[in-house]
């Protein structure tokens, strides 16, 4: 996994023909040409239709198979649909859990390190975000899963929220751990900073997500 992390930013269009797993920071707008309204019109329904099907149900192997949609069908495929979705949307919203849910899956050692550095600074995000302690890789991966799921079999605001504080945690950590490279290595530093700015941005989108669907106004 790169040192990178979701962000609300858009970049330069590329497509990959074969899905693989990405840090979420590398997940660019796939070139196309439909309709954009349409292609939006098409994100956000699919987005409803995801959401309803899981909050309609309570079997928890379809909570499961949700949960594990990008395992199965691949990240990219989500990112097809929904990465160019505005951040404050139901689609935006559900690609950025989807994102960090694999940015987890792919290094819950790494992302584990940054959790416990930043825990004790963020201790009311830490407890929001609710991981086991001590929170190790096994724990991260649980977590992120356990957010996710709560998408579809819980109150869907408290699964934003809960995400925005696994951000947050996350993003002190980093900057914790780029303070004590700075100087043995400026450019790892840098790099880990930019990260932690943006994954701070990722929560509050998030944050935002939470409180407009408590008003009935996430679409």
């Amino acid at each position: 996994m790169t040192e990178q992390v979701p962000s609300s930013s858009q970049g330069s269009s590329k497509r990959h023909h074969k899905p693989k797993p990405f840090a979420p920071i590398d997940f660019e707008p796939f070139a196309g040409g439909a309709d954009p309204a349409r292609v939006s019109e098409a994100a956000h329904l699919a987005a409803q239709a995801l959401v309803r099907h899981g909050r309609d149900s309570d079997d928890p192997e379809i909570t499961k198979r949700l949960v594990k949609l990008t395992d199965e069908q691949g990240l990219e495929a989500i990112a097809e649909m929904w990465a160019e979705s505005p951040a404050r949307s139901l689609p935006g919203a559900l690609w950025r859990l989807y994102a960090l849910r694999a940015a987890v899956v792919q290094d819950p050692e790494r992302i584990s390190v940054y959790f416990r550095a930043g825990r004790d600074t963020a201790e009311v995000s830490n407890v929001v975000a609710g991981a086991a302690e001590p929170p190790g890789a096994a724990e991260m991966s649980a977590m992120a899963d356990a957010i996710l799921s709560g998408a579809f079999n819980g109150d869907f605001d408290v699964a934003l929220e809960r995400s925005a504080a696994f951000c947050r945690v996350v993003a002190l950590g980093q900057a914790t751990v780029a303070d004590g490279a700075e100087f043995s290595n400026e450019a790892h530093a840098s790099r880990l900073t930019r990260n932690s700015h943006q994954l701070v941005k990722t929560a509050e989108d998030l944050e935002h997500a939470a409180n407009a669907w408590r008003l009935g106004e996430l679409d």
